[in-house]
């Protein structure tokens, strides 16, 4: 599932945003000062980060900047704060911030921004070359390798691959690999299934060392099997 990026110093919301987000599956790592957020974001891979703006030790403007100019992290940035002028939110978005959502916020409301942020950060993604280990594929061209051996794959099998490439190393749900794949309209039940075998027989059958990993009850990832 998603992993997130708590940075903010009211316990209370943090709780709030544990209590909600747990329970869905979504994994939490949580800061109570702009340094050590700053530490947490530099040194782990996230898909969301959750930035208060009124942070000790390094506000969450100059916190947001310092990843985008200094660690050229383009993780997606959701402020949270009180601040609600227009120069404030101009002041967020100019230090690199995504989205901006004013306290007291609803919950649902912010699951729906991480989801959103998440979604439009894959889609750009899909817009480049993407490389796990000696796997590589090119959207542009429609084209993947394995240590530079061409692989045929469908359309389908193309997206389904892409989509855990972009997410990689995270591990990408059923639902999730679906709905990326096929929308609202899944032709049936076995239908992953079916394409990810197929799949499988491209990218793992010839080689010694398998990619595609399956997580029982959780979804499937992309690893490099010389990370592992």
């Amino acid at each position: 599932m998603y992993k997130i990026l708590i940075i903010e110093d009211n316990p209370d919301i943090v709780a709030n945003i544990y209590a909600f987000f747990e329970p869905k599956g979504f994994e939490l790592d949580n800061a109570h000062n702009g340094l050590s957020g700053l530490a947490l974001a530099a040194n782990n891979r996230y898909d969301v980060i959750l930035l208060d703006v009124m942070l000790p030790g390094m506000d969450g403007t100059k916190l947001c900047k310092t990843l985008r100019e200094e660690l050229h992290d383009k993780t997606p940035v959701l402020m949270l704060t009180a601040r609600d002028t227009i120069l404030d939110k101009v002041a967020g978005f100019d230090s690199g911030a995504d989205d901006y959502l004013i306290k007291p916020f609803s919950l649902v409301e912010l699951e729906a921004r991480i989801k959103a942020l998440i979604r439009r950060h894959q889609d750009e993604h899909f817009q480049h070359s993407i490389q796990v280990g000696a796997l590589s594929l090119n959207a542009a061209e429609h084209s993947i390798k394995r240590d530079d051996k061409p692989l045929k794959l469908t359309p389908t099998g193309f997206k389904i691959l892409q989509t855990l490439m972009s997410a990689s190393p995270r591990v990408v749900s059923k639902n999730e690999l679906e709905e990326k794949v096929w929308g609202q309209d899944v032709p049936s039940s076995d239908a992953l299934r079916t394409h990810l075998h197929s799949v499988r027989a491209q990218v793992d059958k010839p080689f010694d060392r398998a990619m595609i990993v399956t997580m029982a009850g959780v979804g499937y990832q992309i690893i490099d099997p010389d990370k592992v």
